[in-house]
């Protein structure tokens, strides 16, 4: 379980891909590896891995054929920065939102433009998540938590603050360019429940 807080400060050391694998080797600073251990989760742009080794600045990660599929990291090559969050501890704030680090699909950048210090970035979504995302709610782009200015039919869209732009790979985005998305896990009990009601009457 994450929070979508997460930090640019890393890259793709090594990318190895099969047919329906890969293997990233991920290298970062060594505080955001501190009590690091083979077997915890670390979400790399929104997609929850397991550490399978690791040294004082890089960890290992293995993604399997649905992951594979369903994520942007078929395309990823060496030097490429990653968003990167280690898993919530329970002592921890939520002072994003809850993200489970499953991507539900690869979404496109359709426009961006400044608004004074800000990004605002707008994205086109698959018909069979538009019913998850609302104005105002929360939505996981390459993992980083963010909340949706506005949506209309099936283009929504999100601001960067400075910070943001900083911190994560979202402001280097160009139009044509793929994402991870993962919606809020609430909008999909909503949206399921909604389902079985309608289907009930």
């Amino acid at each position: 379980m994450f929070s979508g807080l997460v930090t640019g400060n890393a890259h793709i050391a090594n990318i190895k891909k099969d047919e329906h694998t890969i293997t990233m080797v991920i290298k970062t600073v060594p505080a955001n590896l501190k009590d690091l251990k083979i077997g915890d989760s670390i979400a790399v742009n929104g997609c929850c891995l397991t550490v399978e080794s690791f040294t004082e600045t890089t960890f290992t990660v293995t993604m399997m054929p649905q992951t594979f599929k369903k994520t942007i990291f078929k395309d990823s090559k060496i030097g490429d920065q990653v968003n990167m969050e280690r898993s919530l501890q329970l002592k921890s704030r939520l002072e994003g939102h809850i993200v489970t680090g499953h991507i539900d699909d690869v979404i496109f950048l359709v426009k961006k433009q400044q608004n004074e210090n800000a990004v605002e970035l707008f994205f086109k979504l698959p018909k069979r998540l538009i019913s998850q995302v609302v104005a105002q709610g929360s939505i996981a782009i390459n993992g980083t938590s963010l909340t949706v200015m506005d949506i209309h039919d099936d283009i929504f869209s999100v601001g960067l603050i400075p910070h943001t732009q900083e911190e994560t790979n979202l402001a280097k985005l160009n139009v044509g360019d793929q994402v991870n998305v993962e919606t809020d896990i609430l909008g999909k009990y909503v949206a399921k429940n909604l389902v079985n009601f309608q289907g009930a009457q």
